[in-house]
C-alpha cells in the first residue's frame, strides 16, 4: 500500500469517547474544490463539529509518533 492512499476507505474513520458526550474523531476526507485527500481531526458532540484541524496523509505517521514519544516521555 503507498504511504498516501489508502485501501478502504470505509475503514478510514474512528472515534474516541471524551467526557461530556464529546468525540475525538479521525477519517480520511477528500477535498471537493481540489480533489486531494486529507486526514481530519475533530471534536464532535450531537453530530456538531467544533473544531477540526486537517492534516495531509503524509504526516500523518508522523504525528502518532509524536503522540507516543510524548506519551511514553510524561508517562501517560
Amino acid at each position: 500500500m503507498d504511504e498516501n492512499t489508502f485501501e478502504d476507505v470505509e475503514a478510514a474513520y474512528h472515534e474516541i469517547k471524551m467526557g461530556g458526550g464529546w468525540y475525538l474523531t479521525i477519517s480520511l476526507e477528500t477535498s471537493e474544490k481540489y480533489e486531494k485527500e486529507y486526514v481530519e481531526i475533530a471534536k464532535e458532540r450531537g453530530g456538531q463539529k467544533r473544531g477540526r484541524f486537517n492534516l495531509n496523509p503524509k504526516y500523518a505517521r508522523q504525528l502518532g509518533e509524536a503522540l507516543i514519544e510524548f506519551a511514553d516521555s510524561n508517562e501517560l
